[in-house]
């Protein structure tokens, strides 16, 4: 008899347990369901129509050049003790070495270069070179095409980008155009200039340039809230009221993720930024600021 009482209380104890799993898990469920059910749809990203720079750009590529350089030729007889370069960088003036025959002054500021030891085609004795470049300003001749020599005059900007600095980018101009095309190349000689205040540039380094011609603001924006269909081009322009209106616009140059909106739009008008799929004609969405 006893023994039949404690299975009975076992089994009402296990059901018991049972039943407050059960009665939690509803709780939690319908706790969550009230906190999260209504949640409201996600934002759509939206962005402004802004007015931007905009031109038409020739690649090509070039060597860069010293504003100037001198070189120096000194007999290893000639040298007080071992060749030292106390600096790399010496202003107009400095002592750039000591000799017997006397020193060595620097005609300009400028970096120094060491070529070594070589062999002195003008005297019997082993020389050594050493050069000074003075690459505060830059200079590159380059070939533009034929096609282009219309375009090309003093003064156009100039974007340069080199292997050593890849995201970094410097500018210039135009400096000279040449007076005739190259009958071989079909090209038109044209001679750059670059800032290079800080030295960053070497002689001799490889620029990848990008001449700059017919320059515009126009409204930019983001390639990203363009639709197209076929040679028709749409964006979706949020109303006042958040509501999406299909509209139809004329597209120009695309520059760095923008696109050039010759008409549909106006500065200032919101348009969808992002996440074209998730929205269609006449809805209403939650804008968030881009």
């Amino acid at each position: 008899m006893k023994r039949s009482t404690k299975i009975i209380s076992i089994i009402i104890i296990f059901f018991l347990i049972i039943a407050s799993v059960i009665v939690a898990r509803t709780m939690i469920g319908k706790h969550f369901q009230k906190k999260f059910g209504k949640r409201p749809p996600p934002g759509i990203m939206v962005t402004e129509v802004i007015d931007k720079e905009f031109s038409e750009k020739i690649e090509t590529f070039g060597t860069a050049v010293s504003n100037k350089t001198k070189s120096f030729r000194i007999k290893r007889e000639d040298l007080i003790g071992d060749l030292k370069l106390n600096n790399n960088y010496v202003k107009k003036g400095d002592v750039i070495i000591n000799l017997k025959s006397g020193n060595i002054v620097a005609p300009f500021s400028g970096v120094l270069g060491y070529t070594g030891l070589t062999e002195d085609i003008f005297v019997s004795n082993s020389t050594f070179i050493i050069t000074l470049d003075d690459n505060s300003i830059i200079f590159s001749d380059i070939k533009i095409p034929e096609n282009y020599s219309a375009v090309m005059k003093k003064g156009l900007p100039i974007e340069v980008r080199v292997s050593s600095y890849k995201n970094k980018i410097f500018n210039g101009e135009v400096n000279f155009v040449s007076s005739r095309i190259n009958a071989e190349t079909r090209s038109l000689l044209t001679r750059i200039k670059i800032n290079n205040n800080n030295l960053e540039l070497i002689s001799g380094s490889l620029l990848e340039v990008s001449v700059k011609f017919n320059l515009r603001n126009s409204l930019s924006i983001p390639d990203t809230s363009v639709m197209m269909e076929g040679e028709k081009a749409y964006v979706y322009k949020v109303s006042k009221d958040n509501v999406v209106n299909k509209t139809e616009i004329k597209v120009g140059l695309r520059s760095e993720g923008s696109i050039e909106v010759i008409s549909g739009l106006n500065i200032g008008d919101v348009i969808v930024a992002e996440g074209l799929k998730k929205v269609y004609p006449r809805s209403k969405i939650k804008p968030i600021k881009n």
